[in-house]
């Protein structure tokens, strides 16, 4: 039986959504999003786990997710929708697959915004005591981050183009700081005669690769390196309120990418530099800073920096917090609308455009994230495996949709085909080189998603191609939960770089699998094309992408 997709009748998802993001709003979007928290502390915690290698890992990171951004961006252009990274498995194979894939990112994203409200209090803690220590928050923490997620959800709840302008002069503002402390931190490790290691900390605590360079892959996930560059798909979480889709929605997520790659690297690059030489000769673990860049810049005595640092610690988190706020209500209200969540959360409010009750209930689940994981470092290590899983599912909704031929010719970007199973082995693989223990900590996770899919299930009464579109989804992380374990970072059983292969080339099989369960899934609902043919937009020439790929 075919299952009808569009929302019900009234003002929901997309419908009530407002076009109002050009280019620059939407590279404000992306950059907020991804400069936040992560640039004051991935660049410590990578430098402790893979030493210089670290910065391998910001190569690779952003390597791949300029891959996934050309997959993505070929969604959002051609069906742009409000919620789409939620709403696109839906459409390709079915509600289980987007049901398990919405709670993944959800859980993934929401405590985005808990995370950064953390990310201010620790900073702060510099200069307002009592509000970090013993590497958590405080009673005075929790509650000065529950204060900041109050502000963060008031500057969405009055709409879009609230939002966007509060958004890009945050932006504007915290783009400059990073580059300005990299480089100030830089020239002062090359040229000063202080504590500063310089290039000596490239030879010493063990070398360019003291842990090996299998640890430069493991940080990818478990420093947020993936969090930080993850940021850039709120472009496409926002795709249903661009102006011009077809256009925008590539150059901004493009532009997002390679500035960040550049700048992260930067930033890696000065924190080695800057590093104590006392403290890399113990061992790179030994560089354990609460403020980092902070801390090393009154360790070279740069005052004027540090108290530059300490007022954007506030700034930058916050900027990436808003944005997230803003995706994270589109993603609730997108996985209403699947039916994976109670039908009145999808609801936009005529007057401001925005799902507010989505955002109010962001809210308070945020509030009660702050409690069992109380500090940065604790957040991270589960929402970057949390968001790793989520990766590959737009590979494979774009490889149905260009297989059901619903995907035009002038709209593919060129090249993605490839990429398209490529980036799907590359979540994998990004997922079986953090170590199993950590790894481990999601599997409860993903389990009370598994159950929540069943009772809905039940209750809905969905057809069989429901669950046999998205079935290959779950044996696909079973696949890497046993990998892993398997693995080189679990009981070595199946050894480096062995278990890597394996990894990818069983991607690239379940990558197959999933576009063919895609395939007859939207053969078995045939009003699903008709749904995406209302959405597609009419590109304009001239677009400077390739296409015919």
């Amino acid at each position: 039986m075919a299952t009808k997709l569009s929302a019900p009748t009234g003002t929901t998802v997309s419908a009530g959504f407002q076009r109002r993001l050009g280019y620059w709003s939407l590279v404000g979007i992306g950059i907020g999003s991804v400069i936040g928290s992560g640039w004051l502390f991935s660049a410590m915690y990578a430098a402790q786990g893979a030493g210089p290698s670290a910065l391998i890992s910001w190569v690779i990171g952003g390597t791949v997710m300029l891959a996934l951004s050309l997959v993505v961006a070929e969604l959002g252009m051609t069906f742009p929708e409000s919620g789409g990274t939620i709403r696109y498995p839906l459409y390709s194979n079915g509600k289980l697959a987007a049901g398990i894939i919405g709670w993944c990112t959800n859980v993934g994203v929401i405590g985005v915004p808990a995370l950064e409200a953390s990310g201010v209090m620790q900073y702060a803690s510099s200069y307002v005591p009592g509000l970090y220590a013993h590497g958590s928050l405080t009673l005075q923490g929790i509650i000065g981050s529950a204060l900041l997620l109050a502000v963060f959800t008031a500057l969405n709840y009055f709409g879009v183009t609230l939002f966007a302008r509060s958004n890009n002069i945050v932006t504007t503002i915290k783009i400059v700081i990073p580059i300005l402390t990299l480089l100030v931190l830089i020239i002062s490790g090359l040229t000063s005669h202080g504590s500063a290691g310089g290039i000596n900390n490239f030879a010493d605590g063990g070398g360019f690769a003291p842990y090996g360079l299998s640890a430069s892959l493991g940080v990818i996930a478990t420093a947020g390196i993936l969090f930080a560059y993850n940021g850039a798909q709120a472009i496409v979480v926002l795709s249903g309120e661009a102006r011009n889709p077809r256009k925008d929605i590539p150059a901004a997520m493009i532009t997002t990418i390679v500035f960040t790659i550049v700048l992260y690297l930067g930033l890696q690059l000065a924190f080695i530099i800057a590093a104590p030489h006392a403290s890399v000769l113990k061992g790179w673990g030994s560089a354990m800073f609460d403020s980092p860049f902070g801390n090393l810049a009154l360790i070279a005595g740069i005052q004027w920096l540090y108290w530059i640092l300490v007022a954007d610690a506030a700034v930058s988190p916050s900027g990436s917090a808003i944005v997230a706020v803003a995706a994270l209500g589109r993603t609730v209200a997108a996985m209403a609308k699947n039916g994976f969540l109670p039908s009145g959360l999808q609801k936009i409010d005529e007057k401001w455009g925005i799902p507010r009750r989505a955002l109010a209930l962001n809210f308070v689940v945020g509030l009660a994230f702050l409690l069992p994981l109380p500090s940065w470092h604790a957040m991270i290590g589960i929402i970057g495996v949390m968001i790793a899983f989520t990766f590959g599912i737009a590979s494979v909704s774009v490889g149905v949709f260009r297989r059901a031929g619903i995907t035009r010719s002038a709209d593919r970007i060129c090249g993605v085909g490839i990429l398209a199973p490529i980036t799907f082995s590359a979540g994998g693989l990004i997922v079986s080189w953090v170590p199993w223990a950590q790894v481990s900590n999601t599997f409860p996770i993903l389990a009370i998603g598994i159950v929540l899919y069943a009772v809905n299930h039940l209750t809905q009464k969905h057809g069989r191609s429901e669950i046999q579109g998205g079935a290959w989804l779950l044996v696909f992380f079973g696949f890497l939960y046993a990998a892993t374990y398997l693995g080189s970072t679990g009981i070595g059983v199946l050894p480096a770089p062995w278990d890597t292969v394996v990894v990818f080339l069983g991607g690239l099989a379940f990558y197959r699998w999933g576009t063919i369960e895609g395939l007859r899934y939207m053969k078995a609902n045939p009003d699903i094309a008709d749904e995406l043919e209302a959405k597609r937009t009419n590109p304009e020439p001239g677009t400077g992408f390739p296409v015919h790929g």
